[in-house]
C-alpha cells in the first residue's frame, strides 16, 4: 500500500485537476449559449436561401449556372471537412473525421481523386498525417464564425469546381441537435440537386433583373457561403456542448477518484496507528515482563 504522504499528494493533484475541469465546464457552458444563439440566428437565412436554391434546381431558367449542372462520369471529388481548433471535447472531432476518412477511402477505392478543404486545426492535422490532397485550409476560427475568413478557402474549392477540377463537392460537419447530442452530417453541396434540397411546394420560375446570369451567379455563391457558414456555426455549438459534457464527466470522475483515494488514505492511516499502538503495547509488555 502507498504511503500516507504519497496518497495526500495524489489527492491534492486530483483536486487541482478537478478545479481546472470545473472551470472549463463553466466556460464551455457560457460559450455554448452564445454559440447556440448565433447558430439559431443564422438558421432562418440558411433555410430561406436553401428554399430558393431548391426552386432554382427545379426551374428552367434561360441561363444554367455550372453549380446546377450534373456532370456525367465523376472523376474528381472535393470535400470540406469542418472540425474544431481545440480538443477536450469528447469524440466530436473523432466522429466527423472518421466519417470523412471512411468516405475518402471509399472514393479512392472507386479510383476517384479526392481534394480536401480543411476548416479547423484538428481536421487539418489529420489530413496532413494521412497525406491527403489539401487544396485549401482555414485555422484559428475563434469563438464565432467569420465569413470574411471563410470566403478564401471556400472560393478555392468553388473555383476548382467551375474549372472542372472537381465534379462533386461535399461538406462534412457536426450538426447541433441538443446539448447532449450532435449528429455527424455528410452533405452533397455541388451540384445542387433537387433530391437533396427537397422538392418545393409548387413549381415556378423567377423574373430576373437586371440579368439572369448576374443574379443567378451571385445567388449560387451566396448559397454555398451560407451553407458553409451554417455548418461552421453548427459545429461550434456542438464543440462547446461536447466540451461542457466532457468536462462535467471529468469533474465527476475526479470527485469519485478523490473519494476512493481518501478511503485508501484513511485505511493506511488507521493501519499505521494500529501498528504504532501494537508496538507500544508490545514494548510495554516486554518491559513489564
Amino acid at each position: 500500500m502507498a504511503g500516507s504522504k504519497e496518497i495526500r499528494t495524489k489527492i491534492k493533484s486530483v483536486e487541482n485537476t478537478r478545479k481546472i475541469t470545473k472551470a472549463m465546464e463553466m466556460v464551455a457552458a457560457s460559450k455554448m449559449r452564445k454559440a447556440q444563439e448565433r447558430m439559431r440566428a443564422a438558421r432562418p437565412y440558411a433555410e430561406k436561401i436553401r428554399n430558393v436554391a431548391a426552386h432554382m434546381s427545379h426551374a428552367e431558367p434561360e441561363y444554367k449556372h455550372p453549380f446546377l449542372v450534373k456532370r456525367e462520369g465523376v472523376k474528381n471529388v472535393g470535400v470540406i471537412v469542418v472540425t474544431s481548433d481545440k480538443g477536450l471535447c469528447g469524440g466530436l472531432n473523432t466522429n466527423v473525421l472518421r466519417v470523412a476518412v471512411n468516405q475518402m477511402q471509399a472514393w479512392e477505392a472507386e479510383n476517384l481523386s479526392v481534394q480536401v478543404c480543411a476548416i479547423g486545426n484538428k481536421g487539418l492535422g489529420l489530413m496532413n498525417r494521412i497525406s491527403a490532397n489539401v487544396k485549401s485550409q482555414m485555422i484559428g476560427l475563434g469563438d464565432a464564425p467569420q465569413m470574411e475568413k471563410l470566403i478564401g478557402p471556400i472560393k478555392v474549392m468553388l473555383d476548382a469546381y467551375v474549372a472542372g477540377e472537381i465534379d462533386q463537392l461535399y461538406v462534412v460537419y457536426n450538426k447541433f441537435i441538443n446539448a447532449m447530442k450532435q449528429e455527424t452530417k455528410l452533405e452533397l453541396l455541388l451540384p445542387l440537386s433537387g433530391e437533396n434540397l427537397g422538392a418545393p411546394k409548387g413549381h415556378w420560375d423567377y423574373i430576373y433583373e437586371p440579368d439572369a446570369q448576374v443574379v443567378i451567379d451571385d445567388l449560387m455563391v451566396r448559397y454555398v457561403e451560407s451553407v458553409i457558414y451554417q455548418a461552421v456555426a453548427e459545429n461550434m455549438a456542438s464543440e462547446q456542448s461536447a466540451r461542457m459534457v466532457a468536462m462535467k464527466a471529468a469533474s465527476d470522475n475526479a470527485k469519485t477518484v478523490i473519494g476512493e483515494l481518501k478511503l485508501v488514505y484513511n485505511k493506511a492511516r488507521q493501519a499505521a496507528i494500529t501498528k504504532e499502538i501494537s508496538e507500544i503495547v508490545g514494548g510495554a509488555a516486554a518491559v513489564s515482563g
